[in-house]
């Protein structure tokens, strides 16, 4: 572009080839043509010979007068002189403001308009001067201009603002290009650049001047006298004036390194008090009374007035009555009663003689849905709009109450909520003023909720706790009832052959006792009273062990799917307890799905970060495996529900259910340390999660002794040695005597812990074991282990009872050895256990 080619725009030269045709022929010739052929043709018809050869001009006139009408519509005819398209184009491009060059990627220039021909100037030969002509003689420029160049060699577009300096005044332009292209002439022309040069002068001008504006807005409004600050709606803070910066003995500096938010500024009950008045502003138009606190040094009371912004962010601004003025000394009552009123960490708010709320507290309106916007609205629809119509009378009337002056009116439980979930405490109190006082009561409110939910939970607690204390109880009778049934029933079986009548009798007799026993196991598990035969397990291997017996269970109708997370970890339960947990939920699951379903049994890892955001009530923060069983059944409602656990408590018909399973299933994980929580929906099916706790086992010994320590039974139960036996029930005494004789041991007896203690010395060293039952008058078993190990230390002894040996051994030392055998206990099982402890 050194040397230009271009001549200037006025003269209506370019290089470049007409985008058009010439001018066409005007009107005038044609009409003389059509005068002259339509004299011919009146010759023609008044001759009489003319005939064929009218015909024949009549029909060449047809035709060239249909090839006229194709020529107009296509426009190769035109009637008037036509314009040409180049020229159009070109007058156009001489009245833009901007310069317009036009030049081959190699740099040539093809067209410029007039515009650039008056910026840049004509050489002596009439043509457009170069570009860069315009930047010589400016270092700057000319390296702006040089960039340019180099952009347009690559085809890139570029842009570049360059300043002209002459005397008395500076230009600025902008200078940019871009590749253009003209369709049908890329052949001839090749690729393109279309160079536009904008003298933007005035509107930099214009720029400078709004913000020197800007900049005095702001200065003023950082001397204004009150605080300003802009908060975008992810809570951050993007500015604030000087004064609300003084105010709150912040740096600006600070502001944008602490990455300040309007959380760090007031405390989150006043964020959320901001937020409601700024979507109340153009209602209400009320201010929040807050304490400013920053790094817990600087408290400032300030008044909050805000708004949303179009973006969604808050716009607030604060002010603060300063003390030692007329204003701030009058109003220091009214300053400090609203920071109390703000700061309280209970709902408050003041109600007009009318009823009507005038104001409310940052708690208030937490605790409330809505609660600011309802400042002017009766108090009692705003309290009661999920509550009931029975509440909202009693609301009504306290109110009424307590606006005539009637003090100590008792206070009013109220539920809120989209679904009623929270519960609220409501104390009204009346205000002692003048008769035109704007606050005749203040309303107290206290969020219930959690204690509503503690006052449920201990009741059922409690309940629980009794049904199971009664249970226990009776189960413990019962054991030795039942033991003394099982253990006769055995000894008829050994007297009487399978073909004698009685035998059958007797079979039913000891199969009835021993079905009571497992209702007796269950009220024990309910009672958390169970003996437990606890052992470290990892659940993934036990389930994967009952599965088979699960399929059958549940029945063909139902998909199991059990999913098992990778690398569970121990727990320490009872083995055959937790597969009848599994077992029991899964049963149930299946009554649920009458047609079928899917059951899913999922195991995986909690740990202890993930049990801290778990919402369960009374779960103790740690690290647990998690048995989650769920269904697809009908679920269940709430009243359901709130019993399920209850002992006897069943939905199933007469005969079909006992309603101990799930209680069976509540004792055995609360004996295990775990945690059970049920969920369900009616249609949607239930789900039961039991949280059992991590289990480290000491090292992999204990892992191998447990898996070693298995024995079977021994067949043979005859054996020989002294026993003496302690229990203070005739009936189970006279049982295990006549058990123990049969199978050859000599067995003394004692019905207290203190005759226990005379039949020893009375054989002393005679006495190779001894069994005991635990809880006896005048000296219970542990007692008499105690008394023993005075004398006699590596005596043997078998504990048996109908309470787990966990409810008794907390009275024993650490390191005690003994052994245990519970109730109620048959005859072969006796026998066993007293030659195994021999054999040790």
């Amino acid at each position: 572009m050194s040397e230009s080619n271009v001549r200037p725009p006025q003269a209506g030269v370019s290089a470049a080839p007409p985008l058009s045709g010439g001018q066409e022929a005007g009107i005038v010739p044609i009409i003389a043509a059509s005068v002259a052929a339509g004299a011919l043709v009146l010759a023609l018809v008044a001759s009489p010979a003319g005939e064929p050869l009218l015909l024949t001009v009549l029909a060449v006139l047809a035709m060239l007068g249909l090839a006229a009408v194709f020529a107009y519509i296509a426009g190769h005819i035109r009637i008037g002189e036509r314009v040409r398209d180049d020229d159009l184009i070109r007058a156009l491009a001489n009245n833009l403001d901007d310069g317009i060059l036009v030049t081959r990627r190699d740099g040539r220039p093809f067209y410029a308009n007039k515009t650039l021909a008056d910026l840049v100037g004509m050489t002596a030969g009439g043509e457009v001067k170069a570009l860069e002509t315009l930047f010589a003689g400016d270092a700057r420029a000319t390296a702006a201009y040089f960039r340019l160049e180099r952009a347009a060699s690559r085809g890139e577009p570029w842009r570049e603002e360059i300043a002209l300096t002459a005397p008395g005044h500076t230009r600025l332009l902008r200078v940019s290009h871009r590749a253009c292209s003209v369709p049908g002439y890329e052949r001839d022309l090749g690729p393109m650049m279309l160079w536009t040069v904008a003298d933007v002068t005035l509107e930099r001008a214009h720029q400078a001047n709004a913000v020197s504006m800007l900049e005095a807005t702001l200065e003023r409004l950082d001397s204004a006298p009150a605080g300003l600050l802009e908060v975008d709606p992810r809570g951050s803070v993007r500015r604030l004036n000087a004064t609300l910066l003084r105010w709150l003995g912040l740096e600006p500096a600070a502001v944008a390194e602490r990455n300040l938010k309007l959380a760090d500024i007031v405390s989150p009950e006043g964020v959320e008090l901001i937020v409601n008045a700024a979507a109340a502003y153009y209602t209400t138009g009320q201010g929040v009374d807050l304490d400013v606190t920053i790094d817990k040094n600087t408290q400032v009371p300030l008044r909050f007035f805000a708004r949303r912004d179009a973006h969604g962010g808050l716009l607030i601004a604060a002010y603060r009555r300063e003390a030692g003025t007329a204003e701030g000394e009058a109003s220091a009552a009214e300053i400090r009663f609203a920071r109390f009123f703000q700061s309280a960490p209970f709902g408050m708010a003041t109600l007009g003689p009318d009823g009507r709320l005038m104001s409310v507290n940052a708690a208030f309106a937490r605790m409330i849905p809505d609660g600011l916007s309802a400042v002017g609205s009766l108090a009692a629809p705003v309290l009661c709009r999920s509550a009931s119509t029975d509440t909202l009378a009693t609301v009504e009337t306290a109110i009424k109450q307590v606006l005539a002056g009637t003090a100590g009116a008792a206070p009013i439980d109220i539920t809120v909520g989209p679904d009623s979930e929270f519960s609220r405490r409501v104390y009204l109190a009346p205000l002692t003023q003048a008769k035109d006082a704007r606050e005749a009561a203040v309303l107290y409110l206290i969020d219930a909720t959690e204690q509503k939910a503690l006052e449920a939970k201990f009741a059922q607690s409690s309940k629980m706790e009794a049904v199971g204390k009664l249970a226990g109880g009776i189960a413990h009778d019962f054991n030795n009832v039942l033991t003394a049934i099982i253990g006769f029933s055995d000894l008829l079986l050994q007297t009487h052959r399978p073909s004698d009548p009685a035998h059958k009798d007797i079979m039913n007799i000891r199969s009835s006792a021993t079905r009571a026993a497992g209702l007796v196991a269950k009220l024990l598990a309910f009672s958390r009273r169970q003996t437990l035969q606890t052992e470290p397990l990892q659940l993934g291997e036990v389930l994967g062990e009952i599965s088979p017996l699960l399929k059958r269970s549940i029945g063909e109708t139902i998909d199991l799917k059990m999913p098992s997370g990778r690398d569970l970890w121990y727990v320490k339960t009872d083995r055959t307890q937790f597969e009848q947990v599994v077992i029991n939920l899964a049963v149930n699951a299946r009554d649920a799905m009458p047609e079928g379903g899917t059951l899913s049994i999922v195991t995986r890892n909690v740990t202890e970060r993930e049990s801290q955001r778990l919402s369960h009530h009374g779960m103790t923060v740690g690290e647990y495996v998690l048995i989650e069983v769920s269904d697809t059944g009908s679920g269940m409602p709430p009243e359901v529900m709130a019993k399920i656990f209850e002992p006897f408590f069943t939905t199933k018909g007469i005969g079909k259910g006992t309603g101990l399973g799930l209680s069976t299933v509540y004792g055995i994980v609360k004996q295990s340390g775990g945690y059970i929580y049920p969920e369900t929906a009616l249609g949607r099916g239930t789900v039961f999660r039991v949280y059992l706790p991590r289990y480290m086992p000491g090292n992999e010994d204990e892992l191998v002794a447990q898996k070693t320590t298995k024995k079977e039974r021994p067949q043979d139960l005859t054996g020989s040695g002294c026993v003496l036996l302690v229990e203070d029930e005739d009936i189970v005494r006279s049982f295990a005597v006549r058990a123990l004789r049969r199978q050859g041991y000599e067995v003394l007896e004692a019905t207290t812990g203190v005759e226990a203690l005379e039949v020893m010395a009375a054989n002393e060293g005679k006495v190779d074991i001894v069994v005991s039952d635990v809880v006896m008058p005048e000296m219970d078993g542990p007692t008499l282990l105690k008394e023993l190990r005075k004398k006699t230390p590596d005596m043997k002894i078998i504990f048996v009872s109908g309470y787990p040996h966990e409810a008794f051994e907390t009275s024993l030392d650490k390191n005690e050895q003994f052994a245990f055998l519970p109730k109620p206990f048959s005859l072969p099982q006796l026998a066993a256990k007293v030659k195994e402890q021999l054999a040790l």
